[in-house]
Parts: C-alpha cells; structure tokens; sequence
C-alpha cells in the first residue's frame, strides 16, 4: 500500500494543506476495499458518512433516469475524491450512483473531518465549490442534481434565506494583528488559530485590511516577497462589513456585489465576527445565491447566454414563494452583473489591459438595482486623464472595447438601448474631466432636457474597475449640488410629473388598446414614484442609495416622509413591481414570448383592480404635493 502522506501531498486539494494537517489526516484515512462490481452508493438514497479518494482501480458513477438507464456516467480514477459534493451541496445523500469499476481501493475520511477541512481552509473548500459550479453549468447534470433533490427546477428551497438574519447564523471568530507584523509571524498566528483569513486591526477595533493564505501564496511565496516585511505591505484593504440586523441573502448579494469573500459582522458598533461567502453558500446550496455563483464559472459567453435564459423561471419561482419584490430585483440585478463582469473580462483578455484606470458603469434601472426581465443596454465609461499623448489611444481602446462589449451583452440577452444610452456612443465614454464638465453643465444649464440627462445619468453605478474614479465625481457633483440651482430642481421636479397615473375621471384604470386588448402601461404607472424620489434624494444629496426604496428609508430617516408616507409609497412601489415581474416572467415561461410592460385588465382579480387603483390615488397625492413644493403650483 502506498504510503498514505506521499499520496495525498501529491493529488488536488489536498496538496494545498499545511504538511502538519495533512499528517494529521494521514493518520485518520481508513483503508476501503471494494470488489469489481459492488454497489458503493445509491443514488438520492444513502447518506454520506464521509470522503473516499480512490488509491487504486476506479468508480464509475452515473445518474439513473426513470427508465433506470445511466446518465452523465463519468470515472473517478485514482486520487479523485467521490462524497464531497454530496456533503457539502446535497444534504449528505450520495448525488449519483457509483459502481466499483474494478477491484478499487480508498481511503475514508469522515464527514465531521472533512467538513472541519473546508472550514479552516477556505482554498480547499474552494477547489470543490468550483468543482460544483462547473458540473451546474451542464444542462443535464443540472437537471438531475434538481430533479435528485425533488426540486422540480426549484431555485429557492430555502425560505430561511430571506427570513434568517445574520445574527441567527453562526459566525466566525475575528483572528487580528496589527499593520507592522512581521508576515511569517502573522502566517504562524494563522496556523495557530487554523484560520484563513486573518485580519489587520490599526486600533482598538479599526480594521484596515486582511489577508488570506490565497494572498500569501500568490503575494508572498511566488514573488519571493521578504516575509519579515510588514503584514500591511502585501494585505487587501477593502473591508466590507454588514450589522446583524441584515438577512443572510443580503450578505451574500454584497459579497457579490463588492468582490469580497468576506463580511465584518457588526453589532452595536462592533465587530463581533465574520463571515466566508463560500461557507454561506454551501449552506445554500440550491439557492439563486449558487446559481450566481455558477454564473461566474460560465465558462463562454454562449453559457452566459443559457444562465440569463434560466432568470424568468428564477423570478417565478421568488415571486411564488413571496418573496418580496425588492429582494427579487436584486436577485435579478445580481445575475445581471455578474454576466456583464464575465464579459468585460473575457473582452480585456482580448484586446489586452486597458491603458488607463476606468470604470464600466451601469444606468437606468439597472443603475438603481431595478431590473426588470424587459431590460435593454444603458451604460457608459469614465476613464482617468492622461497626457495629451496618450489620449487619442487611450479612447480608441475604450470605444473598442465598448463595442465589443455591448455586442455581447446583445447576444447574451441585453438589446441595444434605442435611445443609445451606450458606452459605444462617443458622448458617454469620456475621461473623468469630460464628466466632470458633462454633469456641471446639466446643472448650470437648468434646461428640460439637461434636466432629463442628469436624471438618467444620477442613476448610475460602477460595476467593474476602479471605484475610486466613480467616487471623485460623486464628490464632484455633491458639491455642484450645494450651490444655489432652483431652476434645475424645478426642471427635475417637472420632469417627475411628465408621466400621470393612468386613472380615468371616474376613478377606473384608464387603458389603452393594443391588438384588441385592454391593457396600461404599468411601467408607466411606476416611473412617477422613481421620479419623485430621484427628486427628494437629489435635492438631500442622497448618493450612496441606489435604489428607490433605499432612497425612501434614507428620506424617511431624514423626516422627508412620514412613516406613513413612507410606508405607502414602498407598498405601491413593489406592489407594481411585483406585477411586472410576475407578467413579464409568465410571458416567457407560459406564452413563449418576449416580454413587456403592458399588462391585460382581463388578467387582473378584483383584488388586483382595487389595489391598482388606490396605489394610483396615492401616486396622484404625492405629485400633488411636489407640485407644490417645487412649482409652487396645483395646475
């Protein structure tokens, strides 16, 4: 038999192991022998009481379809690891069923070791959660991992997911050291505490940064870096943190949104833990959290194009378990980013890094987190300033690259915006002084239409390259806004009642028709309440809120609204919103085709129509008011 510490240094994940853990768990393995043809698993039916790496001889494991023929058989030869996906994304049932292909030799690992591996290193655990992503890419083990499951295409299993808070949820202890470390000391603190992420903590309880083994690794071990060198010297300084007050599903869509593998848990003004995003997904595992997860994995842009195919069947299902339609946009807004930084990714690798800093972001709905299953392209880049010479190359790259980029946003399922609100218009892809200038002259000019630019480009969000570009022009336009400009929020407020609730005389739902049916515009009905808020939110400075309920909590909080105001406002809001995602995923899934605002009365219930009616009141009520406030006016 082969010596049990050779062999594991020498095979995937366990090779990324500390020599220490790995002799530890040497002395752990038992030896399992199998003879050719013996039935080692049974498929959805038996628990896994641990890990087997084959040694010698070989599985094959395979899905059993309902005429109890095989599916995506595969071989699991020698110093692959069969039971991991299992315990860690199947609720400890064996995934397929496996037959010893010939007489087979293993080594047993006990689930309660295994899974104590994939808490203290977060590499390790890594190397399966890819492994997992990447089976989820293929339609056919997809839909056996579900159907396994008795999912039925099931994306939310889950409801704690979006009751549970993070202060229901365990935790990890926060492990720190101060800025001026020495590195191999703070590698020997990781060790000790069998932590992978260790923390820099500048004071009594201000951290400034952390680091991982993956940062030692690629920071230390392959640059040869001094390792007596300060532990600030080679630590990622984003800290991105989240109260106890949050919903686990919030943690996760930040550490997607923000690039972070891990959240500061904060309570009372202090840090009591912290959280790994792979650790909460494992947890989730057939939630819409991992099939963002296996967006990121999309190994081209035709999967990319498959993953947005599958967001309607998403929505439906969120919707149906009634999840509130707030968190479904995000959701939704979630999948949507990640698509696009896959391709701008895939683009940079082909063009070659860009020439200057930049950012790539997002407007309109999707700038506020808002979107919709009926959505089109709306976004813009802002590059930093270089020299003159440089200039005319630096925006030849970028108009380049913005065409390649919106042409597969395009085929993914992102159509072009007819208004060419695009980054591959010349006139939204500029250095950071062009903006500056663009967005001071909307101000100054206090013009309807500059007005109307302004709005569109408020609603803006970095989702890809350096925020520090997009955070000087917020600074920029925050202090344009402290000057006196009337006019300009008089246009803004103007622009906000352009569109009237579609209420009849009488009080009914005013329709319009179109292909002889009676229906209204529902994105219509809602833009009013975008409008207004944008109105308020700008006029308070409000820019770190992105979007309109967010704005509304920030507004309330400064006593804008009153509760009740507040209160009426979020349930119109996402009431409509709710609807329209409803009606626009059933047009996919149902009716087989492409989606739209304009929703049938026939469709509605009496409940519905009342409903529709009194949100329709209370938007009126509300225009009324900014009449008053910015026009000094009822007419």
């Amino acid at each position: 038999m082969v010596d049990k510490l050779h062999f594991l240094h020498h095979i995937a994940p366990y090779n990324l192991l500390p020599d220490d853990v790995l002799e530890e768990i040497s002395n752990q393995l038992e030896i399992i022998d199998y003879n050719k043809e013996t039935k080692v698993y049974d498929q959805g039916n038996q628990k896994i009481k641990g890990i087997e790496i084959i040694v010698s001889g070989a599985f094959e494991t395979f899905f059993l379809d309902s005429s109890k023929s095989k599916r995506k058989v595969e071989d699991y030869g020698i110093g692959h690891t069969y039971g991991a996906i299992s315990i860690l994304f199947n609720k400890r049932k064996s995934l397929k069923s496996v037959i010893a292909k010939k007489d087979t030799t293993t080594y047993f690992l006990a689930r309660k070791e295994f899974k104590k591996l994939c808490v203290d290193y977060e590499e390790f655990f890594d190397f399966f959660s890819n492994e997992f992503g990447k089976k989820m890419l293929d339609e056919e083990f997809a839909h056996f991992y579900k159907n396994n499951n008795a999912l039925e295409d099931n994306y939310l299993v889950a409801d704690q997911l979006y009751s549970s808070k993070i202060s229901d949820i365990t935790y990890k202890k926060i492990v720190s050291c101060s800025p001026e470390m020495p590195i191999f000391e703070a590698a020997i603190k990781m060790a000790e505490n069998k932590t992978s992420c260790l923390f820099i903590k500048e004071n009594d309880d201000h951290y400034i940064g952390f680091v991982t083994d993956i940062t030692l690794r690629d920071r230390v071990i392959a640059q040869q870096y001094d390792p007596k060198a300060a532990i600030r010297e080679i630590m990622d300084s984003d800290i991105v943190s989240i109260s106890t007050d949050a919903y686990v599903y919030e943690a996760v869509l930040l550490m997607f949104s923000s690039k972070s593998r891990y959240l500061l848990v904060n309570q009372d003004e202090h840090f009591i833990g912290f959280l790994s995003r792979n650790r909460l997904l494992s947890e989730q595992a057939q939630s819409p959290l991992v099939f963002i997860q296996s967006v990121k994995s999309a190994a081209n842009t035709s999967d990319l194009r498959s993953k947005w195919h599958k967001v309607p069947n998403i929505v439906a299902q969120l919707l149906a378990r009634g999840v509130h339609a707030e968190i479904v946009n995000e959701v939704v807004t979630t999948i949507a980013d990640a698509i696009s930084n896959k391709i701008i990714e895939e683009v940079i690798t082909k063009l070659g890094p860009p020439p200057a800093k930049f950012v790539f972001m997002v407007l309109g709905s999707e700038g506020r987190k808002e979107l919709s299953l009926k959505t089109d392209q709306d976004n813009a880049i802002i590059y930093e300033d270089t020299s003159d010479d440089k200039r005319a190359m630096v925006r030849s790259y970028f108009l380049d690259f913005a065409t390649q980029v919106s042409d597969k946003l395009n085929y993914v399922g992102f159509v072009y915006c007819d208004g060419d609100y695009m980054a591959t218009n010349p006139n939204w892809t500029h250095s950071l002084s062009h903006w500056k200038y663009n967005y001071k002259n909307w101000i100054e000019e206090a013009l309807p239409e500059a007005a109307v630019k302004f709005a569109a480009f408020f609603d803006c969000r970095a989702i890809y390259g350096d925020l520090n570009i997009m955070q000087e022009l917020r600074i920029f336009v925050d202090e344009e806004l402290k000057k006196p400009i009337e006019k300009f929020y008089l246009y803004l407020a103007k622009n906000a009642l352009l569109y009237e609730p579609p209420l009849t005389y009488f009080r009914n739902i005013k329709t319009q028709k179109i292909e002889s049916k009676e229906v209204f515009d529902i994105k219509t009905a809602m833009t009013p309440i975008v409008d207004l808020v944008r109105v308020y939110a700008l006029q308070n400075r409000i820019f770190q809120k992105e979007n309109t309920g967010e704005r509304l909590r920030a507004l309330k909080d400064l006593g804008v609204f009153t509760e009740i105001q507040f209160n009426e406002l979020m349930q119109s809001y996402y009431y409509l919103m709710g609807l329209r995602l409803k009606h626009q995923s059933q047009q996919i899934i149902k009716d087989n085709v492409a989606p739209n605002n304009f929703i049938e009365i026939i469709s509605l219930t009496k409940i519905d129509k009342v409903t529709l009616i009194e949100i329709f009141k209370t938007i009126q009520n509300f225009q009324s008011g900014i009449k008053m406030k910015f026009t000094n006016s009822l007419g």
